[in-house]
């Protein structure tokens, strides 16, 4: 039984979110870059340019590349040999993201009782936490800062199963084209099939952190991102909605089984600022 303190998970947090805060993924980079030499159109090309400079200022000055820096969404694989001592891990996690907003200056956006009073909790906590038990051990953390506008475009479809193939792809390509400009586009767009409806959520964030550039590894599944993220991109939304040929930077689909009478599909659309860092412990 290996032993991991809070204070080491606390410490490994707060800096995952300053970092996911300031730089983006190499990935992440590579593909905005792409995009930029291959749109048409030149004010989206300027729009595309204008986010890898921004990119550029924010990691060079630590300064975050979002004035939105987001919930705190935290994904969690421990090691069923991993032994926690000094305390809660879910309380060591709320610390570590308690001081990496105060300590990064990252601006705090959680507020309390969301439909009456909204009162600001003024930490940024309690962050949304995922945690998977899985075997070995280390403990992963995953800190994902998710911004409001990609989230509020977020979708789910309680699909018949006769909806087919052509009802999952019209889906996803409705919610990105209803989306428009407000999920600050080219986005991701992580998409979730299967299971119940938390459980095609669920997938659909974790489908975002996948690395862009990366095949999918159900040969099935790679076919329809392809298909989708050509329809999307033929939308003609454009970098933040001026108008061009890349409105999606990727398509990302996880599947699970489900029910034979359901075919949940959930989307949710990350923005082009694309953050989130991962450490293992």
């Amino acid at each position: 039984m290996r032993q991991i303190t809070t204070t080491q998970i606390t410490k490994s947090t707060a800096e995952l979110f300053k970092e996911a805060c300031y730089q983006l993924p190499d990935d992440v980079i590579r593909v905005l870059e792409k995009s930029r030499n291959e749109e048409a159109s030149p004010v989206a090309r300027n729009v595309l340019e204008k986010m890898l400079q921004n990119a550029t200022v924010a990691s060079q000055g630590n300064v975050p590349l979002c004035q939105d820096t987001g919930t705190a969404v935290v994904f969690i694989k421990l090691g069923q040999e991993v032994h926690i001592s000094g305390g809660s891990l879910y309380d060591a996690i709320t610390e570590g993201v308690r001081l990496g907003y105060k300590e990064g200056y990252l601006r705090k956006s959680m507020v309390a009782q969301p439909y009456s009073s909204r009162n600001n909790t003024k930490d940024n906590t309690p962050p949304v936490i995922h945690l998977d038990l899985v075997p070995g051990d280390k403990l992963e953390v995953i800190a994902l800062p998710k911004g409001g506008g990609g989230e509020n475009m977020s979708k789910l479809a309680m699909l018949i199963p006769a909806s087919g193939r052509e009802g999952v792809i019209d889906f996803i390509v409705n919610t990105v084209s209803e989306a428009g400009s407000n999920s600050c586009p080219p986005v991701i767009v992580g998409v979730g099939i299967g299971g119940t409806s938390e459980k095609a959520m669920l997938l659909a964030k974790e489908a975002l952190l996948r690395e862009i550039g990366s095949i999918n590894c159900n040969p099935e599944n790679a076919e329809l991102e392809k298909e989708i993220l050509t329809r999307i991109n033929n939308l003609g939304i454009g970098a933040m909605g001026y108008g061009g040929s890349i409105t999606a930077l990727a398509v990302h689909i996880k599947t699970f089984p489900c029910h034979i009478g359901c075919m949940p599909v959930a989307v949710n659309l990350q923005c082009h600022s694309a953050r989130h860092k991962r450490a293992v412990i």
